[in-house]
């Protein structure tokens, strides 16, 4: 009997045993974000050539009529995770197939892909930078006055503590002024300037002698002064606003400051009764201060203000393949280009919404099916068995014609 009766049940031992740790792996990494599991799939030996060059060492790529078993893995890439709610405001799960975060590494800036969105920040010479758990620099499109920007770059946490407040640029009175029993009616109207958190100017109607429904109507404000008028206003005797129904003024501030507001008044009213204010509606706000930085569902990186502001970093950057199941796998959370993923687009470029892709607060965890992973070892773990029984049926069959020989 010829040595070569015991490679088939070799090359098998040798390919299970990589199968159990390929089933053994991906059960360590049943908790890793972004984690896809591989399989292990095999291919005979029978009459050819070894074609991998992941076979056992015993045999030569160029030997021919070899018998057995030979191995070889691929990874699961579009498999989707379960989504995980984290509360983590930099974590975003992707919850859909091709897509992948964009992310470079810090010494040599190499390009690679990633469905693990467990982000975090690094700072590095003094710049603050959103990278993954792994320490790589994830890549989006940078805010500009208009939006974001064409093209990628890292993506830089640059938030301000304090932001100023926004000045009033218009500004809508809905209010009665009495037809009868007054002279005057005042109304305070809160204007915020490009240095203070808001301060109250005084509208105040004055009847005018001498004419039918007719007021006058006067500015003035705390620490500043009011141009544009005095205005007269004129109502129609059913009792609705004949003109003016808009007109601008302008707050000139103390310090030096100033901004133009146009005022609505076009739904004031001059009905007997009370002169109570109905409705003030002003375009203004406050300064605010820095409450978090976060990523929202439509994958854009921002900061959040106490006045309700929000200030826009980036936007992460999406890419899909034209076969993304052909990414060469780095780490089997990362991901690397090749010849045959074909050609890459950006799902979400700058002008692109994506809305429902991304979940914000939470990760993509591992695509590890456990159930599935333990019946692939007791398969693996029988065919293991049954190829140690052939070599041993061999090596007593050898025994036998060596001792009949002797």
């Amino acid at each position: 009997m010829a040595l070569s009766s015991f490679t088939p049940s070799v090359t098998g031992m040798t390919a299970q045993a990589h199968a159990m740790e390929t089933v053994s792996t991906n059960i360590a990494n049943m908790r890793t974000v972004g984690y896809k599991p591989n399989e292990t799939l095999f291919s005979t030996l029978l009459g050819r050539s070894s074609n991998y060059s992941n076979t056992v060492d015993e045999l030569s790529s160029s030997h021919v009529g070899v018998n057995g078993v030979n191995y070889y893995d691929r990874t699961l890439i579009n498999s989707q995770g379960s989504i995980t709610a984290t509360g983590n405001n930099y974590d975003v799960a992707i919850n859909g197939e091709n897509a992948f975060f964009e992310v470079k590494s810090v010494v040599g800036g190499d390009v690679f892909y990633t469905r693990a969105g467990d982000f975090t920040t690094m700072t590095q010479d003094g710049t603050t930078y959103l990278v993954t758990g792994s320490g790589y620099k994830v890549q989006g499109f940078p805010a500009t006055e208009d939006g974001f920007g064409g093209s990628t770059e890292d993506i830089e946490i640059l938030y301000q503590e304090k932001v100023p407040s926004t000045p009033t640029t218009k500004a809508s009175v809905i209010a009665n002024v009495p037809a009868d029993g007054v002279d005057t009616s005042s109304y305070g109207v809160t204007v915020y300037g490009p240095n203070n958190d808001g301060r109250t100017m005084n509208m105040l109607f004055s009847k005018v002698e001498g004419k039918i429904n007719t007021w006058e109507i006067t500015f003035s404000i705390e620490d500043g002064s009011v141009t544009g008028g005095p205005i007269e206003a004129v109502f129609d005797s059913d009792a609705q606003l004949i003109s003016p129904k808009n007109f601008d003024i302008t707050v000139d501030w103390d310090d030096g400051s100033s901004n133009t507001v146009a005022m609505d008044i076009s739904k004031m009213t001059q009905y007997a009764g009370s002169s109570g204010i109905t409705k003030v509606e002003q375009d203004g706000s406050p300064s605010g201060n820095f409450i978090k930085s976060f990523i929202d569902d439509n994958g854009i990186v921002k900061a959040s203000y106490s006045n309700g502001k929000e200030i826009a970093f980036a936007k992460l950057a999406l890419v899909g393949f034209e076969s993304p199941d052909n990414l060469t796998p780095i780490n089997n959370t990362m991901f690397e280009a090749n010849g045959d993923t074909g050609e890459s687009h950006y799902v979400n470029g700058a002008d692109k919404n994506i809305t429902g892709l991304l979940q914000p607060q939470a990760v993509e965890a591992s695509a590890v099916n456990v159930e599935s992973e333990f019946s692939k070892m007791i398969v693996v773990q029988r065919a293991y068995t049954l190829n140690t029984q052939s070599f041993s049926a061999n090596n007593e069959m050898l025994q036998t014609i060596v001792n009949l020989k002797s």
